[in-house]
Formats: C-alpha cells, sequence, structure tokens
C-alpha cells in the first residue's frame, strides 16, 4: 500500500490530464485497497484529471468508473454506463462477469473426522540487536492459536498483510519452527520423525498464489506435474505413471496429448493454476492448502478455478484450508471463516454468523472495506 502511494505520488509530480492506472489495487488487502481508491478520487477532484482504470475486479470499477468498456479477446464487447453495465448487461460475458460477484456457496455435508487439530501453536521470530547480537524481543507471528478442519471442511483463513496467515501455513506444514501441538490424520507433527514426516507429505499439498513464479520454467508439464509421483511413488513402472498423469490432467481439465511436453511460459495464468492444481492432487492428499489461489487470474478465470476446486473437493472428499484477503471469495468458498490479527484469531465462526452478524471491530472493519 505504501508502494502504490509513493507510484501515484510520483505520476501525478506533473499535474497530468490523464492518469492510466493498470491494476494498482490488485495485490493490496481489502482495507488497503479501499484507501488507494479513496486517494484515487480525491486526486482526481484535487486535480481536476480523467483516469483510465484498468482492472479485472468489476467491484473495484463500480466503486471508481462512471463509464465502463468490457474488453474481451482484444474487442470491446460492451461500452455502456456504470448503472447499464451492473443492472442491464447486454452481452453474454458482462452477464458472467456480473453474476460471478454475487456467486454463492453450496451447503454440503461435513464428514465427522477430524482431518488437523492445531493446539497454542506459536511462531515467534527473534529480533536480535547489539554486536553480540542477542535477542531483545519476539515478533509474535503466531501467538497461541486453535484451530480444528474436519473432512470434506473449507476453512478460510482471513487477515490483512502482516496478520500471520503465511507463518501459520508454514508451521502446519513444519516448513518452519514452531512451538505447540499440530495433529494431521491423528500423527502429531511436532514431535514425528523424519522419515515419518517425509510419508506423510504427500497427503498434504499447497498451491501457491502466483502461478506464473510457482512452476519451474526448465521443466516440462508432464515433469512438473510427475514430480511428486517421483519422489513418494517410485515403485510406479513408467506407463502406470504416465496413466496416472494423463488421468490427473483429464481431471482439472488439461489435455495430456497436446501440451505435455511443453513448458509453463506457452500457458495463461488460468491454465498453470490448473497445472499447478495436478501437481498438488497427483498424491491423493487428504489436505489441500491454498494461498492465495485466485488472486492473479481475471474474474471469469477465479470462477472457473473455484468451480473446479469445488468439484474436485466433492469427488475426493477433500479438506481445504483457503487462504485469501478476498472476503467476496472467501464467502463463496468457506464453511468457516478465522479471522487473524497480529497473529491471534480475533474471531471465529461458521461463514454465515461471520459474514452476517460479526462481533469483533476488526471483523467488522474488514468487512465494511468491502466493495
Amino acid at each position: 500500500g505504501q508502494r502504490q502511494r509513493v507510484m501515484i505520488a510520483m505520476s501525478i509530480a506533473n499535474n497530468p490530464d490523464l492518469l492510466i492506472a493498470d491494476e494498482p489495487t490488485t495485490a493490496l488487502d481489502v482495507t488497503v485497497q479501499l484507501q488507494i481508491l479513496k486517494l484515487i478520487k480525491n486526486l482526481q477532484k484535487k486535480l481536476n484529471m480523467a483516469i483510465l482504470f484498468i482492472s479485472h475486479d468489476l467491484t473495484v470499477v463500480k466503486h471508481l468508473a462512471d463509464h465502463i468498456c468490457i474488453m474481451k479477446d482484444g474487442i470491446i464487447v460492451e461500452n455502456n454506463t456504470k448503472e447499464n453495465i451492473f443492472f442491464n448487461p447486454q452481452h453474454e460475458y458482462t452477464k458472467k462477469l456480473v453474476n460471478f460477484q454475487n456467486k454463492k456457496k453450496n451447503n454440503k455435508t461435513l464428514g465427522s473426522k477430524k482431518i488437523l487439530e492445531v493446539n497454542k501453536l506459536k511462531v515467534w521470530y527473534p529480533i536480535k540487536k547489539g554486536i553480540l547480537r542477542r535477542v531483545v524481543d519476539h515478533v509474535k507471528a503466531v501467538d497461541s492459536i486453535n484451530l480444528t478442519l474436519f473432512k470434506n471442511q473449507t476453512l478460510g483463513i482471513v487477515g490483512e498483510s502482516g496478520s500471520g496467515k503465511t507463518s501459520l501455513v508454514l508451521a502446519l506444514l513444519k516448513l518452519i519452527s514452531f512451538k505447540g501441538d499440530v495433529i494431521f490424520n491423528e500423527k502429531h507433527i511436532s514431535t514425528i520423525s523424519n522419515n515419518k514426516l517425509h510419508n506423510l507429505r504427500k497427503d498434504m499439498q499447497i498451491i501457491f498464489q502466483d502461478p506464473f513464479s510457482s512452476l519451474s520454467p526448465r521443466m516440462t508439464i508432464e515433469e512438473i506435474i510427475s514430480e511428486g509421483l517421483n519422489i513418494h511413488e517410485k515403485h510406479l513402472t513408467l506407463p502406470d505413471k504416465k496413466n496416472k498423469i494423463k488421468q490427473i490432467m483429464n481431471e482439472v481439465g488439461l489435455d495430456f496429448e497436446t501440451i505435455y511436453n511443453r513448458f509453463p511460459h506457452e500457458f495463461s495464468g488460468g491454465q498453470r493454476q490448473r497445472i499447478a492444481i495436478a501437481r498438488a492432487l497427483i498424491l491423493n492428499p487428504k489436505l489441500l492448502i491454498l494461498d492465495e489461489p485466485t488472486s492473479s487470474l481475471d474474474v471469469t478465470i477465479q470462477s472457473q478455478i473455484l468451480d473446479l476446486l469445488n468439484s474436485l473437493q466433492k469427488k475426493y472428499q477433500l479438506s481445504y484450508i483457503f487462504i485469501s484477503h478476498d472476503m467476496k471469495i472467501i464467502n463463496s468458498v468457506a464453511d468457516y471463516v478465522i479471522v487473524l490479527k497480529e497473529g491471534k484469531i480475533v474471531e471465529e465462526g461458521n461463514t454465515n454468523s461471520i459474514f452476517e452478524k460479526p462481533q469483533n471491530n476488526y471483523t467488522k472493519e474488514l468487512l465494511q472495506s468491502v466493495i
């Protein structure tokens, strides 16, 4: 948010007649996003300048724009006032974009089996000072967190940058040191041996935020998807491995024959995220951690990826931990929501209760910031 303010200051230094804002709020938390939009609006009034605002988020456009052009495949398919675009869209593509904003989750039956149980989890980073680098204090990234995840459940975790979301995930996967107890599939991760942890890792997979940097540019799609099999299922014959790869690619909507020997840079963001999902699912995990999996995608591609994740969860009875700063997406996918602030859970509950009757002031702030 601060960096974006610096960029805005640079762009208006010469009092321009036209400001072109290219996705200026895409990677920002919901409260910071609203602050930046208010700043742009105030500057527009003060400097009397025109703004060309480019975004894949229709709700952000609705907040700022007077007139909207909808583009598809390099062509303007609809060009109208904001009111007509949102309340009387004409083109099918525009209708899809508008309908996605009101997407709601489908009710589902949750399993009774606990997949994950976390008790008094702490991740503290030492602050060292002086010549001898003595520890003088700690950054409490995660501070005494308790949570439970059931089979076939989606747990949504929300909070601004610095709230502890990433540290929590890394601790759950035992990729960083932590204190407390993490029980996954009835096994204590905190005390488990490295050998047993290696076997357990195939049941815990993660899909990262940025599909443009999470896939190795030097590996073919077949190599990327089969990497987990090479580590955890070395006994598979080459034909069996190839069949497994074909099957999982088909599940996520990718055609093996046309893309298996190509490289990630040849694909769009949505296709890359499907490849990342295939890589995670090929080991038949029980838990899938989704770290902002749709934040860098266009709204229609977001919808497709969320629909895919929903159908895969139903088919394989997967448990999801879905991390996002986008409250609208959390509302559409999560069964239970945890709100994090400065490493602590400030509120938790069923999705409906969090969104309709929030109790904590910070939760109310986040919801009020939703555009």
